[in-house]
């Protein structure tokens, strides 16, 4: 019995790393996305400055769309956390 609680002790200690693991990755993954679009934007102005608006505006809702996407996953990782 005593082996029982352990070994779910143990499994409720590794989902709680993984969690942890999910939701660094995903805020790693989102940071990496925005700059990365940020460089493109900065480059396709820098070659054709007339197209600044629209390039700008196209950046900020793909900004917007992968800060959502890593909310999500930040959400999740901690409902796995404190939900049980």
């Amino acid at each position: 019995m005593l082996s029982f609680i352990l070994l779910q002790a143990a499994g409720a200690a590794l989902a709680k790393i993984g969690a942890a693991f999910g939701a660094g990755i995903s805020v790693l993954g989102a940071g990496l996305g925005i700059s990365r679009i940020g460089a493109s934007a900065m480059e396709a102005i820098a070659r054709q400055p007339e197209a600044a608006g629209d390039i700008r505006s196209s950046m900020i809702v793909v900004a917007a769309l992968i800060e959502g996407v890593a909310f999500f996953a930040v959400v999740v990782c901690l409902l796995i956390l404190f939900v049980k």
